[in-house]
């Protein structure tokens, strides 16, 4: 039972982390996008 508990802390921090990490790849991905048609 404890041992359940703490993974599931450790998933929902771990999944923070990650949804915080896909947002920031997605920003840098969109904005080479941008600059690519920009400068273009």
């Amino acid at each position: 039972m404890t041992k359940r508990k703490s993974d599931y802390t450790f998933w929902t921090r771990y999944k923070r982390f990650a949804t915080t990490e896909v947002l920031m790849y997605l920003i840098m991905v969109i904005g080479i996008l941008l600059g690519i048609i920009i400068f273009s």
